[in-house]
């Protein structure tokens, strides 16, 4: 390659680079580092006020405050329902995804196209409020167990302040982002190849795991992982559906820091979050590099 050319690229990608190393590069080094006991400018401020801070007099790592975040059963408790919810959440989604896709493609029709167009339609409502519809339709008192009485089930469950809870809120709030990408892969594939699988004698389930799913792996690799990184980090559905404890670590890390206030432990919950939404990452850059080797662009 050209060296103007790669000035010229490197040129064109230096600003949104250096957008994210200086307000999200920046704040994570210095979060891991007061984690680790440093408590000097830009952490001053927030050390002045913090309760249980633990730091070196001679200024070397400390690792005293993660042993303070591992020690508690709290902490392992909410960790445990973090990973369930993100698991179960992230594979009812993807699932969910592909019987609406694949019942979009190939029987189609008037009622899948509506249902899909509900399917979507979380995108476009807060999150605060789907959270609170939710509460409302699933709780004690909602309409799910008024119904259900009066049709003579008077013990219907209730999922308000629930992990199951937290769960049905996370599969409608992250169901519509995997239902367009899922979808718009799986329209991609040539019906050629369908039909020529098909002719060979391979059943439909062949024909999926054959054709249909390899072609669109890219797709559903992105979409799981997006959805397992939002379900990671997120905090207003657990906090408005959720029990008390365990929850999610989103929820913890708030009660740590603002009632607590012990912003060092609720620093290393977020570092382990971050950790985690790392590994949860590493499809998905493999997904890329493999459509970018795919469309030439690695050798």
């Amino acid at each position: 390659m050209p060296v103007k050319t790669s000035l010229r690229g490197w040129s064109l990608s230096a600003p949104p680079l250096a957008i994210i190393a200086v307000f999200i590069g920046v704040p994570i080094v210095f979060g891991v580092a007061y984690t680790l006991g440093y408590t000097g400018s830009p952490n001053d401020v927030i050390a002045m006020i913090a309760l249980h801070q633990y730091t070196n007099p001679d200024g070397s790592p400390t690792f005293a405050a993660y042993q303070d975040v591992f020690s508690t059963p709290q902490f392992w408790a909410s960790l445990g329902v973090t990973v369930l919810v993100t698991l179960v959440a992230t594979g009812v989604i993807v699932v969910l995804a592909w019987l609406l896709s694949l019942y979009q493609r190939f029987v189609g029709g008037r009622f899948i196209k509506a249902v899909v167009s509900l399917a979507v339609i979380p995108m476009f409502i807060p999150v605060v409020i789907g959270s609170y519809g939710i509460l409302s339709f699933y709780g004690s008192t909602g309409f799910f167990r008024s119904a259900a009485a009066a049709l003579g089930w008077d013990d219907a469950p209730a999922f308000d302040y629930t992990t199951t809870g937290v769960m049905l809120g996370t599969v409608w709030v992250n169901l519509p982002f995997a239902v367009l990408l899922i979808t718009s892969g799986l329209q991609g594939v040539p019906q050629s190849l369908v039909d020529a699988a098909r002719d060979v004698g391979a059943s439909p389930v062949r024909r999926f795991f054959s054709v249909l799913l390899p072609l669109t792996a890219v797709p559903t690799i992105i979409s799981a992982t997006f959805t397992a990184i939002t379900v990671l980090g997120s905090f207003t559905i657990p906090y408005v559906i959720g029990p008390t404890a365990p929850n999610l670590l989103g929820v913890l890390m708030d009660k740590t820091y603002s009632a607590s206030n012990r912003p060092q432990q609720a620093e290393v919950m977020a570092v382990v979050i971050f950790v985690l939404a790392a590994f949860a990452s590493v499809p998905y850059l493999w997904a890329n590099y493999r459509s970018a080797k795919n469309a030439g662009s690695f050798k």
